[in-house]
Protein backbone atom coordinates (compact mmCIF):
# COMPACT_ATOMS: atom_id res chain seq x y z
CA UNK A 1 0.00 0.00 0.00
CA UNK A 2 2.55 2.20 0.99
CA UNK A 3 5.01 1.76 -2.17
CA UNK A 4 0.91 2.26 -4.13
CA UNK A 5 0.54 6.00 -2.90
CA UNK A 6 4.40 6.72 -3.32
CA UNK A 7 3.87 5.63 -6.94
CA UNK A 8 0.73 7.97 -7.18
CA UNK A 9 2.06 10.64 -5.16
CA UNK A 10 4.72 10.72 -8.26
CA UNK A 11 2.42 9.78 -11.32
CA UNK A 12 -1.25 11.47 -10.30
CA UNK A 13 -1.15 13.07 -6.77
CA UNK A 14 -4.57 14.60 -7.58
CA UNK A 15 -5.86 10.94 -7.33
CA UNK A 16 -4.86 9.97 -3.82
CA UNK A 17 -7.86 11.09 -1.53
CA UNK A 18 -10.76 9.94 -4.48
CA UNK A 19 -9.09 7.23 -4.77
CA UNK A 20 -8.69 6.33 -0.98
CA UNK A 21 -11.99 7.48 -0.61
CA UNK A 22 -13.93 5.64 -3.57
CA UNK A 23 -12.10 2.67 -2.30
CA UNK A 24 -13.26 3.45 1.38
CA UNK A 25 -17.06 3.71 0.21
CA UNK A 26 -16.69 -0.05 -1.15
CA UNK A 27 -15.03 -1.51 1.70
CA UNK A 28 -17.82 -0.18 3.93
CA UNK A 29 -20.61 -1.34 1.18
CA UNK A 30 -19.02 -4.75 1.43
CA UNK A 31 -18.98 -5.37 4.88
CA UNK A 32 -22.70 -4.22 5.11
CA UNK A 33 -23.45 -7.42 2.48
CA UNK A 34 -21.56 -9.50 4.64
CA UNK A 35 -23.35 -8.24 8.03
CA UNK A 36 -26.69 -9.10 5.96
CA UNK A 37 -25.62 -12.50 4.60
CA UNK A 38 -24.39 -13.40 8.47
CA UNK A 39 -27.14 -12.29 9.72
CA UNK A 40 -29.45 -14.63 7.66
CA UNK A 41 -27.58 -17.55 8.66
CA UNK A 42 -26.75 -17.05 11.92
CA UNK A 43 -30.70 -16.55 12.83
CA UNK A 44 -31.54 -20.01 10.85
CA UNK A 45 -28.81 -21.35 13.01
CA UNK A 46 -30.46 -19.86 16.09
CA UNK A 47 -33.62 -21.45 14.56
CA UNK A 48 -31.99 -24.84 14.25
CA UNK A 49 -30.61 -24.41 17.84
CA UNK A 50 -33.84 -22.99 19.57
CA UNK A 51 -36.17 -26.17 17.61
CA UNK A 52 -33.94 -29.04 18.64
CA UNK A 53 -32.41 -29.38 15.59
CA UNK A 54 -28.93 -29.05 16.72
CA UNK A 55 -29.54 -31.89 18.96
CA UNK A 56 -30.58 -33.97 16.38
CA UNK A 57 -27.57 -33.33 13.99
CA UNK A 58 -25.67 -33.63 16.71
CA UNK A 59 -26.93 -37.40 17.59
CA UNK A 60 -26.86 -37.78 13.56
CA UNK A 61 -23.27 -36.85 13.58
CA UNK A 62 -22.19 -38.35 17.02
CA UNK A 63 -20.90 -41.65 15.38
CA UNK A 64 -18.71 -39.62 12.48
CA UNK A 65 -17.23 -37.25 15.66
CA UNK A 66 -16.39 -39.93 18.03
CA UNK A 67 -14.32 -41.82 15.56
CA UNK A 68 -12.83 -39.17 14.13
CA UNK A 69 -12.12 -37.08 16.85
CA UNK A 70 -11.98 -39.85 19.58
CA UNK A 71 -13.96 -38.46 22.15
CA UNK A 72 -16.84 -39.32 24.11
CA UNK A 73 -18.06 -36.36 26.00
CA UNK A 74 -21.61 -35.51 24.41
CA UNK A 75 -21.23 -31.21 25.44
CA UNK A 76 -17.73 -31.62 23.39
CA UNK A 77 -19.80 -33.40 20.61
CA UNK A 78 -22.54 -31.46 20.16
CA UNK A 79 -20.27 -28.10 20.03
CA UNK A 80 -18.27 -29.97 17.54
CA UNK A 81 -21.17 -31.04 15.48
CA UNK A 82 -22.61 -27.22 15.34
CA UNK A 83 -18.84 -26.37 14.40
CA UNK A 84 -18.88 -28.71 11.35
CA UNK A 85 -22.61 -28.21 10.47
CA UNK A 86 -21.88 -24.49 9.74
CA UNK A 87 -18.48 -25.59 8.33
CA UNK A 88 -20.88 -27.42 5.73
CA UNK A 89 -23.08 -24.53 5.05
CA UNK A 90 -20.21 -22.34 3.87
CA UNK A 91 -20.79 -20.06 7.37
CA UNK A 92 -16.93 -20.38 8.80
CA UNK A 93 -17.21 -17.51 10.84
CA UNK A 94 -20.35 -18.44 12.18
CA UNK A 95 -18.51 -21.38 13.12
CA UNK A 96 -15.88 -19.58 15.27
CA UNK A 97 -18.21 -19.60 18.74
CA UNK A 98 -19.01 -23.15 18.39
CA UNK A 99 -15.63 -23.95 18.06
CA UNK A 100 -14.36 -22.49 21.00
CA UNK A 101 -17.09 -23.79 23.04
CA UNK A 102 -15.66 -26.91 21.71
CA UNK A 103 -12.39 -26.02 22.52
CA UNK A 104 -12.86 -24.99 26.47
CA UNK A 105 -14.87 -27.84 26.83
CA UNK A 106 -11.55 -29.98 25.65
CA UNK A 107 -9.23 -28.22 27.99
CA UNK A 108 -10.63 -29.52 31.06
CA UNK A 109 -8.53 -32.52 29.94
CA UNK A 110 -5.94 -31.66 27.86
CA UNK A 111 -4.33 -35.39 28.51
CA UNK A 112 -6.92 -37.21 26.46
CA UNK A 113 -8.19 -34.25 23.89
CA UNK A 114 -4.85 -33.19 22.42
CA UNK A 115 -5.82 -35.16 19.16
CA UNK A 116 -9.19 -34.01 19.55
CA UNK A 117 -8.02 -30.48 19.24
CA UNK A 118 -5.57 -30.93 16.58
CA UNK A 119 -8.80 -32.66 14.76
CA UNK A 120 -11.03 -29.56 15.20
CA UNK A 121 -7.99 -27.76 14.18
CA UNK A 122 -7.77 -29.38 10.78
CA UNK A 123 -11.39 -30.15 9.95
CA UNK A 124 -11.67 -26.13 10.50
CA UNK A 125 -8.89 -25.30 8.52
CA UNK A 126 -10.01 -27.28 5.45
CA UNK A 127 -13.43 -26.38 6.19
CA UNK A 128 -15.75 -28.83 3.45
CA UNK A 129 -18.52 -26.75 2.70
CA UNK A 130 -21.49 -28.00 0.74
CA UNK A 131 -23.03 -24.42 0.03
CA UNK A 132 -20.42 -21.54 0.48
CA UNK A 133 -22.92 -19.02 1.22
CA UNK A 134 -20.81 -16.45 2.30
CA UNK A 135 -18.90 -16.98 -1.04
CA UNK A 136 -22.25 -16.94 -2.98
CA UNK A 137 -23.47 -14.07 -1.25
CA UNK A 138 -19.63 -11.65 -2.34
CA UNK A 139 -20.49 -12.80 -5.62
CA UNK A 140 -23.89 -12.12 -5.57
CA UNK A 141 -23.63 -8.13 -4.11
CA UNK A 142 -20.30 -8.15 -6.90
CA UNK A 143 -23.33 -8.52 -10.24
CA UNK A 144 -22.23 -11.91 -10.55
CA UNK A 145 -24.81 -13.28 -12.53
CA UNK A 146 -24.45 -16.89 -12.20
CA UNK A 147 -23.04 -16.39 -8.31
CA UNK A 148 -23.88 -20.27 -7.17
CA UNK A 149 -21.53 -21.46 -10.27
CA UNK A 150 -18.80 -22.35 -7.41
CA UNK A 151 -20.82 -24.85 -5.66
CA UNK A 152 -19.60 -28.28 -7.21
CA UNK A 153 -16.09 -26.74 -7.57
CA UNK A 154 -15.70 -25.93 -4.03
CA UNK A 155 -17.34 -29.33 -2.71
CA UNK A 156 -14.37 -31.15 -4.71
CA UNK A 157 -11.80 -29.48 -3.52
CA UNK A 158 -12.57 -29.19 0.29
CA UNK A 159 -13.50 -32.45 0.59
CA UNK A 160 -10.40 -33.62 -0.95
CA UNK A 161 -8.15 -31.11 1.02
CA UNK A 162 -10.02 -32.19 4.04
CA UNK A 163 -9.56 -36.03 3.61
CA UNK A 164 -6.35 -35.40 2.99
CA UNK A 165 -5.39 -33.55 6.04
CA UNK A 166 -7.10 -36.05 8.12
CA UNK A 167 -4.99 -38.55 6.67
CA UNK A 168 -2.12 -36.91 7.82
CA UNK A 169 -2.91 -36.05 11.15
CA UNK A 170 -3.65 -39.88 11.96
CA UNK A 171 0.00 -40.36 10.59
CA UNK A 172 1.01 -37.89 12.73
CA UNK A 173 -0.53 -39.29 15.74
CA UNK A 174 0.77 -42.73 14.96
CA UNK A 175 3.60 -41.80 14.61
CA UNK A 176 4.34 -39.01 17.37
CA UNK A 177 2.24 -40.95 19.52
CA UNK A 178 -0.58 -38.38 20.79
Amino acid sequence: MMISLLVLIFVEPNLIISTMIDQSKDVVSLCINLLAIYAVWLGILEIVEQSGLGEKLSKLLSPLIKKLFKINDNEQIKYISYNISSNLLGLGNAATPSGIKAVKCMEKDLKHTKFAMLMLLVVNSTGIQLLPTTIIGLRASAGSVSASDIIFPTIISSVVTTVICVCLLFLYKKFKKL
